[in-house]
């Protein structure tokens, strides 16, 4: 935390006043489309996932059903490549819509409200492995991390990017006739470093725009989400 109160006090010598958040919450990440009929109350149930405030809900559009007569123009195939890195990970043969993956190790079909409630309370239930702070100033976010647990292997710090919302009539395919409102729309993805836990963690990365800002620590290789905070 010492590299934490030094960049305070970094930026109140030169008269900035940075936003900070600390924070740990439970990921979900929801792998949707706007082609998939199935789809529109998983992406419901995220949105009232959105409104938690032990939460940080993800909606990560793939492209693998464009070809049924609508683009989703949230897909991304690095989504989706992340989907089937997930089942690589799980030694799962398939991936499907709409699936949410909770602290980056269950897996559910997205639309099974009560069995992903109990799976978020689980992963409530579990200590802290690391303490872990942002600071937003301008377009840059920092990151502060501590193990409270020591060494912990090979683990990749990551910041996400998402829209909160964006509703979308959808013209063709399997959802034609439909408008749908998408909640935590990401867009992008990005790994930032590595850390292993046996030191403090003090990373500077990008954030332009005012959208939020989320950082996940996750073990190497779409393990379990030790660590996650969020800042607006």
């Amino acid at each position: 935390m010492r590299h934490f109160l030094t960049a305070l006090a970094f930026w109140g010598a030169i008269g900035v006043t940075p936003v900070a958040a600390q924070d740990n919450k439970v990921v979900v990440e929801l792998y949707t489309s706007q082609g998939c009929s199935s789809c529109p109350p998983a992406d419901a149930l995220l949105h009232d996932l959105a409104g938690r405030s032990d939460v940080i809900a993800l909606a990560l559009h793939v492209d693998y059903w464009d070809y049924l007569g609508w683009k989703d123009n949230f897909g991304r195939p690095a989504f989706t490549a992340r989907q089937h890195a997930y089942a690589r990970a799980a030694n799962a043969t398939t991936v499907y819509t709409p699936q949410m993956v909770i602290g980056g190790k269950d897996h559910v079909i997205g639309s099974k409200a009560m069995e992903i409630m109990d799976r978020v309370a689980q992963h409530r239930n579990v200590a802290d492995l690391i303490a872990i702070t942002l600071t937003r100033n301008g377009d840059a976010v920092l990151i502060n991390a501590q193990s409270n647990a020591g060494l912990l292997g090979n683990l990749i710090v990551q910041v996400v990017r998402y829209t909160p919302e964006e509703t979308v009539a959808i013209k063709r395919g399997e959802n034609a006739g439909k408008t749908i409102s998408y909640s935590n729309i990401v867009y992008r993805w990005d790994s930032v470093g590595r850390w292993d836990g046996s030191h403090p963690l003090a990373i500077t990365a990008s954030a332009a725009g005012a959208d939020p800002v989320v950082v996940i620590i996750q073990a190497d290789q779409h393990g379990p989400i030790l660590a996650a905070a969020e800042i607006r």
